[in-house]
């Protein structure tokens, strides 16, 4: 599913409409648009206007037109597209095809060439002039402070923690995983129990995670991934995976070195 990664994959992607004016807004998904906005009012706000940025916070990407920005969230397996070109082929747990009823919302502009969203199972949206103020500091650029103040006060568990985005934003399911297997802290873990080094490395930890799984391709590509499963076993020391659901997702983790 998009994470950060993603996110930032599509990001990249969407700078190729930078200096591009929408001619055309496509929204056959009634339901895609979100915050009050129908298709009319998409219309209204972007036809005539050039895109002038392509932004990201967290798993949000944010397109800026001189007039409302357009927010764009992917949900569980929504892809962004252009030109005909993605960003990424498929998700893991997404189509491995097109289908054009699987086209949300589009951005069609002048002298030919197109934006829009695949996703099949709908769980996306698209807003104009996002209030992004209940979303924490970016996990890609979080700072120590900004990572402590997130984890401090109450006992619920750190992965719970690390995947609520008004605390962090962008980290998800596989990500945290894989962080806390690569910083031997349990998931399960009260946030506010972790000491002052244990906080550092989980912030050193974040950073060069995210820069190398960037390179590799996105968040499937963990040395942990391969092995999250029924009989999976630990890559660093081969001790049994134990499988939990935390924060309302499963996860995997190695009691052997995670403490």
């Amino acid at each position: 599913m998009p994470e950060i990664l993603e996110a930032d994959a599509y990001r990249r992607l969407a700078e190729g409409v930078v200096g591009r004016t929408v001619v055309a807004v496509e929204a056959p998904d009634p339901l895609y648009p979100r915050g009050g906005v129908d298709a009319g009012g998409l219309a209204d706000a972007l036809v005539g206007r050039r895109i002038t940025a392509a932004r990201r916070h967290g798993k949000v990407v944010l397109l800026d037109s001189g007039g409302p920005t357009l927010a764009l969230r992917f949900g569980m397996t929504g892809r962004l597209l252009v030109d005909g070109r993605a960003a990424i082929e498929y998700l893991e747990w997404g189509g491995r095809r097109s289908d054009p009823s699987w086209v949300r919302f589009g951005l069609v502009f002048r002298g030919g060439g197109r934006l829009w969203i695949d996703d099949p199972r709908r769980l996306g949206s698209v807003e104009l002039a996002p209030d992004l103020s209940g979303l924490g500091p970016d996990a890609w650029s979080l700072r120590l402070d900004e990572l402590r103040g997130a984890l401090a006060g109450g006992g619920g568990p750190l992965k719970a923690r690390l995947l609520d985005q008004g605390r962090v934003a962008g980290l998800g399911n596989l990500l945290v995983d894989e962080v806390a297997w690569r910083s031997g802290l349990s998931p399960l873990r009260p946030a506010g129990s972790l000491a002052d080094d244990e906080v550092r490395r989980l912030h050193r930890t974040i950073r060069r995670t995210l820069d190398q799984m960037d390179r590799r391709g996105g968040s499937h590509t963990g040395d942990l991934f391969d092995h999250r499963r029924a009989g999976g076993t630990c890559p660093k020391d081969g001790a049994p995976l134990r499988r939990d659901t935390v924060g309302g997702r499963t996860s995997w983790w190695c009691p052997e070195h995670q403490s």
